[in-house]
């Protein structure tokens, strides 16, 4: 635990970003979960993601998705060599282990649905040969909420449900911003960031996060915000079932960064607007009414109060 401190500390002596968010891209690493980063441009989601990735002495990939980007261009190819008179095969960016998706949505369907395979199984399939990705494995994909209208290919609700979390950004406060402007006058830190931890030590701690107990009363309060989701009169698309595994496994990583060997209603209660947002598709009733984070909020509280009724532990 004194190590994921340590990264954590030499993170925000890069980003200067809210702690919170460094501790969530902790916690979808250690659950082997992927994250949506949105925020307007220049707010450091790239040089987060290499931060990130050289934390960790992993290998770090970008790939600047526009609609000319093909799958192959992710995935890879197979092609001839002329001077060996025989094919050979080229991996592509997504053979690594911080894969950075810069503005995914610029990308047309046919190129995001590339992803699918990597994200879901982290392997992908050349030709019909299948290359297993080495762990850990993660993709940190943004994109920006302010063109969204131009030029652009939402995620459709398949691509989105197989993010863990969706953070956004936002600007940095005043103080967080002085910092960077105080450390970035004569030199870039970037450059004196070492590797703090090894991908074994990652992929041990993946393991020992599946230890982590869920007591059944925390089961069951898990399972009554994912079936308030689904049964919501403004809520169309609510929770799938990958989204309520991925909802208890992140529960487990988040209690693991924090030291304790149980998940909490607390735990599932601040991570709801980060797992649910993306995945709940409000009616065009719920659309004008709210949004989809006053929704997950709401729930959360509404569940509290079932959890009251019926003798189980409220969330504080």
């Amino acid at each position: 635990m004194k190590k994921i401190e340590k990264a954590k500390e030499a993170l925000d002596h890069v980003i200067y970003t809210r702690p919170k968010i460094i501790e969530l891209i902790w916690t979808a690493l250690l659950a082997k979960g992927h994250v949506l980063l949105e925020s307007v441009p220049g707010t450091g989601k790239t040089k987060l993601a290499k931060t990130f990735a050289k934390v960790i002495d992993g290998e770090f990939r970008r790939c600047q998705f526009t609609p000319d980007v093909l799958p192959s261009d992710l995935t890879g190819i197979r092609f001839f060599n002329p001077k060996h008179q025989e094919f050979e095969l080229r991996v592509g960016p997504v053979v690594t282990n911080i894969l950075l998706a810069d503005e995914i949505n610029r990308a047309t369907p046919k190129t995001q649905s590339s992803l699918l395979e990597v994200m879901e199984e982290s392997q992908v399939t050349i030709d019909g040969e299948t290359i297993m990705i080495d762990q850990p494995f993660m993709v940190l994909a943004t994109q920006n909420p302010v063109e969204s209208n131009y030029g652009t290919f939402p995620l459709p609700e398949a691509q989105l449900d197989r993010f863990l979390f969706q953070i956004d950004l936002g600007y940095p406060q005043r103080a967080q911003e002085k910092n960077i402007l105080e450390s970035y006058r004569t030199s870039d830190p970037y450059g004196d960031i070492s590797s703090v931890l090894s991908l074994q030590e990652i992929v041990a701690m993946q393991n020992d996060v599946k230890q982590i107990h869920v007591g059944e009363t925390v089961m069951d309060y898990l399972l009554d915000l994912v079936s308030q989701s689904r049964n919501h009169p403004d809520i169309e698309l609510g929770i799938s079932p990958r989204g309520t595994l991925a909802f208890m496994r992140a529960a487990q990583a988040y209690a693991y960064i924090r030291g304790k060997n149980f998940v909490t209603p607390a735990d599932l209660k601040m991570l709801v607007p980060y797992v649910f947002t993306h995945r709940l598709r409000l009616t065009m009733e719920g659309a004008m009414k709210k949004n989809n984070k006053a929704s997950c909020g709401r729930d959360s509280k509404r569940c509290a109060c079932s959890c009251r009724r019926k003798g189980r532990p409220e969330v504080v």
